[in-house]
């Protein structure tokens, strides 16, 4: 069948030539082309890229200006809340590129219709027959446009309700109604009564919104000033179309990673039956998602967008179980994806290896999940119950890492259905013995706060190190009370205060309060809202409500914290300059004594690299830049290109630390005046502690002389422990590891070789077995390498037969091997299986060729029962 429709150039019915030809189009009508915007939006309240218009929603909401009057994009997209319906509907996914062509308060309704039909009439040459437009039941202007100007017949333009066709940008804000464009797969069935939810005929492709109102708080709608153009065009749906596919799964732009998964599993898409269709669908759009989310610098977790990426990934590699795939294959698609994709977005080529580790490193830990749990699973389907209880759930989750929705998914594949109350009760239960199990109680969590009447407290610590404060409110064992004797540990609330509360990951100040009789020790300050709440001990007099006290913070701690915040600046652009612009904040703390930086990175950082990120910083510290802090709104600070940390969730006014051409951040924190106030920069350690997660710790200042100080000293003592010179510790070390590692060398031949002259002596326990000779024995203490050696030569002196040893090599561990003759494989025996069952009984298990296999346990107890039942499979086998 012809993929093409006359007049049409095959090129335009791909998906790259739907793409170019959109964009092309609305270039030449005056737009800029506008490359799309990371699946991470700028909005902290939203967690991933929902659609075209997002990343212009600050200028559609006034907060920016437009840089353009008109802009068009093809921007990708990430959607979960159909995540059920991928693979079973025509047209449902997670990814889907969105092309969209915008007016910023330029053109309106007239041209976007008239462009939206010329488009696709006259450029995707759709035949007008085939055409359904939609307004909003009340949009009598659009009504009119579509059809005196463009023609369309009455019957053919539906007017629809507020609930399909009036878009909002929220409860408030700019809004207005919709126009779609549907196409119709059969016209014939002519115009009365037509149905625009009836996705078998009908597939909308093209939505128009005109923002042409400001609703406020209590639904009233007010003109705007400005009206607005927003609109999408569906790539995957218009592919579809063009090419004559039953589904967009089939269209040249998920079809081939679909059939890269075929080819894993050894399957033809076309001749498998549904389920098998669903899954491999799930995986061709699923693979997509998670190749552009990594690709933008998301990274798996439990919590926000990494909680996505991770579930998305998890069904995935489900999935392929499903269709038979053993072992790792997820990558072996992600390659397909990759390819088809990087010409549109050059980033994935780009990040192909921060891409497959993550893939890598989460399907290798999800099949081991998958076991472990599944085992369970179908030990609960064997039962054949009429839900999955609550409590079960819980356990597939709190102790096999089994999510919720994969537990429902398999249950509704199995037409069950899942207790999912008594799952939450199970969680919550456990919540409350984890918060039972605290042994110390936050009284910022007792919830006299909320009652007692206070609204903020005013902050003055970024210009005063002092200030003269009312005390409001005084919390002691749990409870608000008037007052607080010298002995008593207080939270308390000030009016205002000089003490930076814990927030940013920057730790809350020291300092004290004093009055004429009165000293209050502050070892920490907490925030609360806007409340700081100061948490010490009253040293000295009776602390009461309304004391006019002093508050003083500790300078020293200050002028620490502030060195070691202002470095962790500092690292972050060090790190994104030397090692990976797309590098990204995960992280931090900022104490007094150091400074800790997550980051995002596939890869750990070489030592070369270590080296030179911190000389790069101490390069920075030694220039002498000077901080600049500015508020301002978000929309600006971003448009000067500040950092922000993703997930964290910003105002519109925003304080910018920028340290010019180094480093500039959105930042509450407390910093140096000048770089050249942190002295010295000196990192410890760069390690992983999560996938995808990196952590580098350091010190700033003083601190470094400290660090610098035990360091010395451990070399002088290992000096005198070696007796050699600092200088040639390292030899001296190395000149020990290689004389040990001789030594145990020699340790390990004898052993290897006591082993085989003990081996000669076990020929005499051969037994035969029917036309084979067959050794079980135990060997002792025997190690795992020399056991294997032992099993192969004892079978070649045996001829054809079977070996089974078994040794405790340590305190409480099982060593095992078997070894088979062919002649004894002909008989039905595999060395991996044979020895993995008889390795279970101890506690363990193992596997390997089918003539020649290890294993190990771990109950010792329970070896001379393992060989005994090994030596009745051999007799019942061969004899």
């Amino acid at each position: 069948m012809s993929t093409s429709k006359p007049g049409l150039e095959k090129s335009v019915t791909s998906g790259a030539g739907i793409r170019q030809a959109f964009l092309k189009f609305y270039e030449a009508k005056g737009h800029q082309i506008l490359p799309s915007a990371s699946l991470v939006p700028e909005d902290p309240t939203v967690l991933l890229t929902i659609a075209g218009m997002l990343p212009f929603k600050p200028i559609f909401l006034g907060q920016r200006k437009a840089p353009v009057d008109r802009a068009t994009t093809s921007q990708k997209c990430i959607r979960t809340n159909d995540i059920e319906n991928v693979g079973r509907t025509a047209r449902h996914h997670t990814f889907f590129e969105m092309l969209g062509n915008f007016s910023f308060g330029d053109y309106f309704k007239e041209k976007a219709v008239a462009w939206a039909w010329e488009l696709s009439t006259q450029v995707f040459k759709l035949d007008p027959k085939n055409l359904v437009v939609s307004v909003f039941r009340e949009d009598d202007d659009a009504y009119a446009i579509w059809r005196d100007q463009i023609g369309v017949p009455e019957q053919r333009i539906i007017r629809m309700d507020e609930k399909d066709n009036f878009w909002t940008s929220g409860p408030t804000g700019p809004c207005g109604p919709c126009s779609e464009i549907y196409y119709d797969f059969h016209p014939e069935l002519g115009d009365d009564n037509i149905d625009l939810e009836d996705d078998t005929r009908f597939i909308e492709f093209y939505n128009l919104v005109f923002m042409q109102y400001n609703k406020d708080a209590d639904g009233n709608l007010t003109p705007l000033q400005a009206q607005n153009i927003d609109t999408g065009l569906g790539l995957e749906r218009m592919a579809q179309i063009l090419q004559k596919k039953p589904n967009n799964y089939e269209t040249d732009l998920i079809f081939p990673i679909i059939q890269t998964a075929a080819d894993i599993a050894g399957i033809d898409y076309f001749a498998v039956d549904e389920s098998k269709k669903v899954s491999l669908k799930v995986i061709g759009d699923h693979v997509r998602s998670v190749a552009h989310m990594i690709s933008d610098g998301i990274t798996a977790s439990n919590v926000g967008r990494g909680y996505i990426l991770r579930r998305l990934i998890r069904r995935v590699v489900r999935h392929g179980r499903l269709l038979g795939i053993e072992g790792a294959f997820v990558n072996q698609v992600a390659e397909s994806a990759i390819a088809l994709c990087e010409t549109a977005y050059p980033e994935l080529r780009e990040r192909e290896s921060m891409i497959k580790a993550e893939l890598d490193r989460e399907e290798t830990q999800f099949l081991k999940t998958l076991e472990r749990g599944e085992k369970l699973l179908a030990e609960i389907l064997e039962r054949k119950p009429k839900q999955i209880s609550g409590e079960e759930a819980f356990k597939l989750y709190d102790t096999f890492g089994f999510p919720l929705e994969l537990t429902q998914e398999i249950a509704e594949e199995n037409d069950l259905t899942v207790d999912v109350a008594g799952f939450e009760t199970a969680m919550e239960a456990q919540r409350e013995r984890a918060k039972s199990a605290h042994e110390t109680i936050d009284l910022l969590a007792q919830g006299s706060l909320s009652q007692l009447g206070i609204d903020s407290t005013d902050f003055l610590g970024y210009t005063d190190v002092t200030s003269q404060s009312t005390v409001k409110a005084i919390l002691a064992n749990g409870e608000t009370v008037e007052t607080a004797e010298a002995g008593t540990d207080v939270q308390l609330v000030l009016d205002q205060t000089p003490f930076y509360a814990e927030s940013g990951g920057q730790i809350g100040d020291r300092g004290y309060l004093a009055g004429d009789t009165l000293v209050v020790r502050i070892e920490d300050v907490q925030k609360d809202n806007n409340l700081f709440i100061h948490i010490g001990r009253v040293e000295r007099g009776t602390l009461s409500i309304g004391d006019s006290v002093s508050a003083q913070i500790d300078r020293a701690c200050r002028r620490r914290s502030q060195a070691n915040h202002s470095a962790t600046h500092l690292l972050q652009a060090a790190l994104k300059k030397l090692v990976d612009d797309g590098i990204s904040q995960a992280g931090s703390l900022v104490s007094f004594d150091r400074l800790r930086f997550d980051f995002n990175s596939p890869r750990a950082l070489t030592p070369a690299e270590v080296q030179q990120v911190e000389a790069q910083v101490n390069t920075w510290i030694a220039e002498a830049h000077s901080a600049q802090v500015e508020v301002m709104p978000i929309a600006d600070a971003k448009a000067k290109g500040a950092t922000a940390m993703f997930g964290e969730k910003y105002g519109n006014e925003v304080r910018v630390v920028d340290f010019p051409g180094v480093s500039m951040e959105l930042c509450g924190g407390t910093h140096v005046g000048n770089t050249a106030e942190i002295g010295v920069f000196k990192i410890i350690a760069e390690s992983g502690i999560a996938a995808g997660v990196r952590r580098i710790e350091a010190v700033a200042g003083p601190v470094v002389l400290e660090y610098l100080n035990v360091r010395d000293q451990i070399v002088k003592d290992l000096g005198e422990r070696f007796k050699a010179k600092p200088e040639e510790l390292v030899e001296r070390i190395i000149n020990l590891q290689t004389e040990l590692k001789t030594s145990q060398k020699t340790v390990d031949g004898l052993k290897s070789e006591l082993a085989l002259l003990k081996s000669d002596q076990l020929l005499d326990q051969a037994q035969t077995m029917g036309d084979f000779q067959v050794l079980v024995a135990n060997m002792g203490e025997v190690d795992a390498d020399s056991l294997k050696t032992v099993a192969e030569r004892l079978l070649q002196k045996l001829g054809e037969g079977a070996v089974v040893l078994g040794s405790i090599p340590a305190e409480g561990k099982v060593s095992l091997v078997a070894a088979f003759s062919k002649a004894a494989m002909d008989k039905g025996l595999k060395a991996g299986q044979f020895i993995g069952g008889i390795a279970k009984i101890t506690g363990g298990g193992g596997g390997g060729r089918p003539n020649f296999a290890q294993a190990g346990g771990r109950d010792a107890s329970k070896l001379p029962g393992a060989l005994d039942a090994a030596k009745e499979q051999l007799w019942s086998a061969l004899g």
